[in-house]
């Protein structure tokens, strides 16, 4: 493809020569004679010396960066979909294999293609352009809108409502039951009915083996653009904001809100019925027992700013000669110390 043709497309402006032509999008480290990469991040600005590619989308402060350039106000995005215009995301022909087994009843839009071992249970509604892959399962009364994506061995269950453009990585479970048993005298549980629901907003995705649970009554909510990581577990009754990320291993238990544009790192974990609010980013393995305010940066447990936690980080590194130190202040020998 033509780099005049790939700039048209972006919307970028291009640097360099109409005709050169693109066989591939690649990292900047792995690019070849003929590929184009990217430059977002200033940290990797000296790679542009050693790379090889053909041509570089990049942001229009950069300096001129030695070859054809594509200008773009959003470089990694339109990465992202100078990606698409030479790997298009496949999407399999319409059709309903014979080994699906679909209730009677089950209404089915435009254009479905559903494949082997798939199994739709009485009641489901789903939109057009459905692609469900085989064995995938969705469960009695569930509501699915346009677009809908589901991979092997996803799982919808009874009365779960999908919005637009939802899809579900391998795996996926969609209102499986919450974690809800009560305490009885002899010290044995007694399962509480989870009579909620899920609902999840269009333009979100759920990836590999991710579990949202459903609400005990009432409903879990996904808002609009959530992104949630592989082995994410959502529990009962949260409200997730619109465009929020929760990344790999990341765990809420029930009744959590999450405000909108949060990120959550790998691994945080959220205690239940807290509140966190717009904006916050939680780096990996936060572990958050309290509400947090908009807009903050924490790290750590119980969390913490995280400029303060870097600073406690640094210090715990050299606890060990803090420590002799202070004894020595208060005149306690080494021997004295280690005695103790």
């Amino acid at each position: 493809m033509r780099l005049g043709d790939i700039a048209a497309k972006l919307g970028s402006k291009l640097e360099g020569p109409e005709d050169l032509e693109i066989t591939a999008v690649a990292p900047i480290e792995m690019a070849g004679p003929t590929s184009l990469t990217f430059l977002s991040n200033p940290k990797y600005r000296r790679k542009l010396k050693t790379t090889r590619a053909a041509a570089i989308i990049l942001s229009p402060q950069e300096p001129d960066p030695g070859r054809p350039a594509l200008r773009s106000e959003n470089p990694y995005l339109d990465f992202a979909r100078a990606l698409e215009l030479f790997s298009p995301p496949l999407r399999p022909a319409p059709g309903i294999h014979p080994t699906a087994v679909i209730a009677a009843d089950v209404k089915l839009g435009r254009n479905p293609s559903i494949g082997p071992y798939v199994v739709i249970e009485e009641g489901v509604e789903i939109g057009d352009d459905c692609v469900i892959k085989g064995h995938a399962m969705i469960y009695r009364g569930a509501k699915i809108g346009n677009g809908f994506f589901a991979h092997s061995h996803a799982v919808v269950r009874e009365d779960v409502t999908l919005g637009n453009n939802v899809i579900l990585q391998n795996g996926a479970v969609i209102g499986g039951d919450g974690f809800g048993f009560a305490r009885q005298s002899d010290g044995a549980y007694y399962k509480i009915v989870q009579a909620g629901t899920v609902v999840v907003e269009d333009g979100v995705e759920i990836q590999a083996n991710a579990c949202v649970d459903r609400a005990t009554v009432g409903e879990t909510r996904l808002r609009r653009g959530v992104k949630v990581d592989n082995l994410v577990q959502v529990g009962h009754a949260c409200d997730i904001g619109e465009n929020t990320l929760l990344c790999g291993q990341s765990g809420l238990a029930g009744s959590c809100k999450v405000g909108q544009n949060v990120v959550l790192a790998g691994q945080v974990g959220v205690a239940g019925h807290l509140t966190i609010g717009d904006n916050v980013i939680a780096t990996a393995q936060t572990g958050i027992p309290s509400d947090v305010k908009p807009n903050k940066i924490i790290s750590g447990y119980p969390a913490i700013d995280n400029v303060r936690w870097l600073k406690c980080s640094a210090a715990y590194s050299r606890l060990p000669e803090i420590y002799a130190a202070v004894r020595r202040h208060f005149g306690q020998s080494d021997s004295q110390e280690t005695s103790d």
